[in-house]
C-alpha cells in the first residue's frame, strides 16, 4: 500500500473516472435537493440559495437605485437582502469588493435573484473550464476540472472563483504569448487584490514591463471609470468598509474560521493573539514572496513557475476561503502536464489527489479537530513546486 501511495500507482483512468462521475452525481442531488426544497429562494435552513451571492445582488440593487456607497453601509445593504427575501431573520452577507466590482453586480441586479444567480454561474464556469482545457488536452481533463469539489463549493456560495480561476490562470498561460491580454487579464484580478500582490513582483523580477504597464493601466482605468460613473465618494466608502472586515469579519472571527485556509486563522483557532497572529501570517508571507520571486528567476518550465504562483497566492493572504481553492485548479492541471511529460516524482501523484480533494473535506477537518487541512494542502503543493526545482529535472520549456 505505501509503495503504491509513493508511486501513485493505484490512480488509474478508470479509477479516476468512476470517483469522477460519483461525486458530480452526488453534487448534483444535492444541489438539486436544496433547491427544491427551498422556501422563497431560502435553503432548509433559513439561508439564501447561493448564500453569497446575496451580497452581490443586493449591492447591484442599491446601485441600479441610485445608492451605489450605500453597498458599503452593513445596515442598508442587509435591508436590501431582508427585503429579497421577505425575510428580517436572513443572514448577513457583507459586501467586500472594490467599486468596480459594482458594474458587473448591477449587471446582475437586473434579473431576479434566481436567474441572477444562475447566470452568473452559467457565464464563468466555461471560462474557468476553458483555461484549464488551454493547460492540457490530456483524456479526463474535462472531467477532472468539474468534478474538482472546489466547483460544488463555489456553486453551493454563488462565489466568484470560476472567475478569479478563469483571470489568474488566463494571465499566465498568456503571459508570453500576448501580453496585452495578460495584462489586462491581471488587472481585472484586482477586484480580488489580496490575489494579485505577488503578481507585480515576479513582473518586476524577470523585466515583463510590458505586461506590468497593461495591469497598471487596466486597474486605473477601473477606478476612474468607478468614480466617473459612482463618484470619487465611494472610494472612502470601499476604504471605510475594510476596517470592519479586518476588526470584525476577519479578527473578531464573524466569519467561521473553518472556512479560512490562512495561517493566521489557522494561529488564531489554536488561540494565539491577534498580534502574533498577524506576526506569523507575515512571516510566512515573506518567505513565499522570496521564494516566489527566485522560483521565477529560475530556468524552469513556466509550467512549474505558474504553479507556483498559484499556490503561493493562497498562501500570502489571510483573508483566503475554501471556495477559493477554485484558483488551484490550473495549477493543480500544470503539475500534472509536467509530471507527465517528464515523469512524477515519489509522493507526487498522491499529493495531487490529496490537493484536488481539499474542498470536500477542509472545512470538516477544521470543525472536527481544529486541523488546518486547507492550509496544509495548499503548502504540500507549494513544497511539490520548490521540489521540482530542486530536484532539477524540468528546464525551461
Amino acid at each position: 500500500m505505501i509503495q503504491g501511495l509513493k508511486t501513485g500507482a493505484w490512480v488509474t483512468s478508470e479509477r479516476t473516472r468512476v470517483y469522477c462521475w460519483m461525486l458530480l452525481a452526488f453534487w448534483l442531488v444535492g444541489i438539486l435537493a436544496v433547491i427544491i426544497t427551498s422556501d422563497g429562494g431560502l435553503d432548509f435552513s433559513g439561508r439564501p440559495l447561493g448564500t453569497d451571492f446575496s451580497n452581490v445582488w443586493s449591492a447591484g440593487r442599491l446601485v441600479l437605485d441610485g445608492q451605489a456607497p450605500a453597498a458599503y453601509d452593513i445596515q442598508l445593504h442587509h435591508l436590501i437582502q431582508q427585503a429579497a427575501f421577505s425575510a428580517p431573520d436572513v443572514p448577513y452577507y457583507g459586501w467586500h469588493y472594490p467599486p468596480f466590482f459594482l458594474f458587473i453586480a448591477a449587471a446582475l441586479a437586473a434579473l431576479p435573484y434566481g436567474w441572477a444567480l444562475a447566470v452568473w454561474l452559467a457565464a464563468t464556469f466555461p471560462l474557468y473550464l476553458g483555461v484549464v482545457r488551454s493547460i492540457s488536452n490530456v483524456p479526463l481533463t474535462a472531467l477532472l476540472a468539474t468534478a474538482y469539489p472546489a466547483v460544488a463549493v463555489n456553486i453551493i456560495h454563488g462565489q466568484n472563483g470560476f472567475l478569479s480561476a478563469a483571470l489568474l490562470g488566463a494571465g499566465l498561460v498568456l503571459l508570453d504569448r500576448r501580453p496585452v491580454l495578460a495584462g489586462m487579464a491581471f488587472g481585472v484580478l484586482a477586484y480580488k487584490p489580496q490575489f494579485g500582490i505577488l503578481i507585480p513582483l515576479v513582473l518586476i523580477a524577470t523585466g515583463r514591463w510590458r505586461v506590468f504597464g497593461v495591469a497598471a493601466a487596466t486597474v486605473v482605468t477601473l477606478i476612474g471609470l468607478s468614480s466617473a460613473v459612482f463618484g470619487v465618494e465611494i472610494w472612502q466608502a470601499f476604504l471605510t468598509s475594510t476596517a470592519y472586515t479586518r476588526k470584525v469579519v476577519l479578527e473578531a472571527g464573524a466569519l467561521n474560521p473553518e472556512k479560512l485556509l490562512s495561517l493566521f486563522a489557522a494561529l488564531r483557532v489554536w488561540g494565539v493573539s491577534v498580534t502574533y497572529a498577524y506576526v506569523g501570517q507575515g512571516l510566512l508571507a515573506l518567505g513565499v514572496m522570496v521564494s516566489t520571486v527566485w522560483l521565477w528567476r529560475q530556468s524552469v518550465a513556466q509550467e512549474l513557475k505558474s504553479a507556483g504562483l498559484v499556490a503561493g497566492a493562497l498562501l500570502l493572504t489571510p483573508y483566503a476561503l475554501d471556495y477559493d481553492l477554485m484558483i488551484l485548479g490550473p495549477a493543480i492541471a500544470w503539475m500534472a502536464v509536467l509530471g507527465l511529460k517528464n515523469g512524477f516524482l515519489d509522493w507526487e501523484i498522491s499529493t495531487l489527489v490529496l490537493v484536488w480533494a481539499l474542498p470536500l473535506v477542509s472545512r470538516l477537518a477544521a470543525i472536527g479537530g481544529s486541523v488546518p487541512l486547507g492550509l496544509m494542502g495548499v503548502l504540500a503543493l507549494y513544497a511539490l513546486v520548490l521540489r521540482r526545482v530542486h530536484s532539477k529535472q524540468i528546464i525551461c520549456s
